[in-house]
């Protein structure tokens, strides 16, 4: 049964080179496949949900993205283990991508083990561990 699950998330990105190289190895990493690529976006998919970057157009690049103003604020996404995160945290590192927090990394609760980061337009991501 699908009702109630998400479809698809688009997302609008600055330089979709930049977008398309960050996101493209990060959803490889939990399984997503490319599933669609145009002159102005691409897609990945997992199962029945997929995820869409598009070029922003020029007209609109002025005013950039921040996760407080209104609108998305994060993405989170469910990986298997804590060494899954651990590891994605080397990966991270040495990629020279900026991990948020880094005096609490990684979160941690009772049930919660998390890794939170930034995409090249600064979009929040985040994994979670049981």
């Amino acid at each position: 049964m699908t009702k109630g699950l998400l479809h698809h998330v688009e997302i609008y990105v600055s330089d979709l080179k930049k977008s398309t190289d960050f996101w493209g190895w990060f959803l490889g990493e939990l399984g997503y496949s490319a599933f669609q690529k145009w002159d102005g976006g691409q897609s990945w998919k997992l199962e029945d949900t997929y995820i869409v970057f598009v070029q922003t157009e020029e007209r609109f690049l002025d005013i950039p993205y921040h996760r407080c103003r209104v609108g998305l604020n994060h993405l989170a996404f469910h990986v298997d283990s804590r060494q899954h995160v651990d590891e994605m945290t080397k990966t991270l590192n040495n990629k020279g991508i900026n991990i948020l927090y880094k005096d609490k990394h990684p979160a941690r609760g009772e049930d919660y083990y998390a890794l939170y980061f930034e995409d090249p337009d600064r979009i929040k991501v985040e994994l979670v561990a049981p």
